[in-house]
């Protein structure tokens, strides 16, 4: 799923950290903390294994074609895509606004380095044609990713290919 070269019309796009957007989720829990506050109801903080990324679209009229990945080392990687109602500088990302299916990738611990990447490829295919739904209404989509059981962001990349409509 991630050796082949795209075709000539196709469209690559790498997620891209967004450190600022990261550093602010990370500062409403801080905040939320140092004032013995709770999280508003149905509120979604982030966690201390997840960074905020970004797609950014171009083109909006996009079909999906698939996933490009690679993982050095074992660990899990989920990806899970915001919708398109979250304005992050006026309001706090809510648990209804995370999309489903997420994006899953690993490798287990006692794999051997060169065993490819495991997913869940029906998943992936159904989250690959919503980003490409959700395209359509917005120039930039936000995503949470989640390094665990050993996965480091240093150690995993991420894109998707789409064609145009």
């Amino acid at each position: 799923m991630d050796n082949d070269k795209a075709p000539s019309n196709a469209m690559v796009l790498e997620f891209k950290e967004d450190p600022a957007l990261t550093e602010m989720m990370r500062l409403r829990v801080s905040s939320l903390q140092k004032s013995g506050q709770k999280r508003q109801d149905g509120e979604r903080l982030l966690l201390p294994h997840e960074m905020v990324y970004r797609l950014d679209f171009n083109n909006q009229e996009l079909n999906f074609s698939r996933w490009y990945f690679s993982l050095t080392g074992h660990g899990r990687v989920t990806i899970t895509g915001i919708c398109q109602h979250w304005t992050p500088d006026l309001t706090n990302l809510m648990t209804r606004q995370l999309l489903e299916p997420i994006g899953t990738f690993w490798r287990n611990a006692n794999d051997p380095e060169d065993t490819p990447l495991k997913w869940l490829e029906a998943d992936m295919q159904e989250f690959g044609e919503r980003i490409a739904e959700l395209a359509r209404v917005r120039k930039v989509m936000y995503f949470l990713f989640a390094y665990k059981d050993g996965a480091e962001k240093a150690n995993f990349s991420c894109s998707v290919e789409f064609t145009p409509q």
